[in-house]
C-alpha cells in the first residue's frame, strides 16, 4: 500500500501565502479594461440624451409654427421655442442651431406627392397639406478622449407638423 506524502504545517502555510495576492493581481490588471468599459457606456448615455434634447427641440420649434400659417412664417419665433426647450434642459444655446422650412404635398386618398408649395397645383381630387419642417443641429462634446474618435459630434433631429389653419 502506497501513501501520498503529508504536507508539513509549514509547506502548506508557503503554498497559501504564494496564492495570497493572486486574486490582487487578476483585478489589478482587468481593472483598466473595466474602467475604459465604464467610460464609453457614460458617453452612450451622454450621446444619447444629447440625440433626444436635440429632437425634443426640433418637435418643439414645429409645435409652436405649426398652430397656423402666422406662426408657421415666423422663423424667430420657431427658432427661439426650439432653444427655449433646449436651454431649459441645461444645454448652452451656442450648441444647437435651428432651421425651418414648408413642405407640402397632395394627399390622393393617404397616398402623398410631393409638390412645389409656391407654384404648386394638386390634381383634381386630392387635397394640398402644408407641413412644417424643423430640423436642429446639436453639437456633442465628449468627456473622455478616446484614441480614433472624434471628441465632437454633430446631431441633426428634425419633425414634421402638418399646419393647422
Amino acid at each position: 500500500m502506497t501513501s501520498k506524502p503529508r504536507l508539513s504545517n509549514r509547506a502548506a502555510r508557503r503554498r497559501v501565502d504564494c496564492q495570497s495576492g493572486q486574486s490582487l493581481m487578476e483585478f489589478a490588471i482587468i481593472l483598466p479594461l473595466l474602467l475604459v468599459l465604464l467610460a464609453g457606456v457614460i458617453e452612450i448615455g451622454r450621446y444619447t440624451y444629447a440625440s433626444i434634447l436635440v429632437g425634443n427641440a426640433a418637435r418643439a420649434g414645429a409645435a409652436f409654427g405649426a398652430q397656423d400659417h402666422f406662426t408657421a412664417g415666423n422663423p424667430n419665433g420657431i427658432i427661439a421655442a426650439a432653444q427655449n426647450d433646449f436651454q431649459n434642459n441645461g444645454q448652452p444655446l451656442a450648441n444647437l442651431n435651428v432651421t425651418s422650412s414648408w413642405v407640402c404635398s397632395c394627399d390622393n386618398a393617404g397616398t402623398m406627392g410631393t409638390v412645389d408649395c409656391v407654384s404648386g397645383i394638386c390634381p383634381t381630387g386630392t387635397n394640398k397639406v402644408v407641413s412644417l419642417q424643423v430640423t436642429a443641429h446639436g453639437t456633442f462634446t465628449s468627456l473622455f478622449s478616446f484614441p480614433g474618435l472624434p471628441s465632437t459630434l454633430n446631431v441633426t433631429r428634425s419633425a414634421i407638423l402638418r399646419i393647422g389653419t
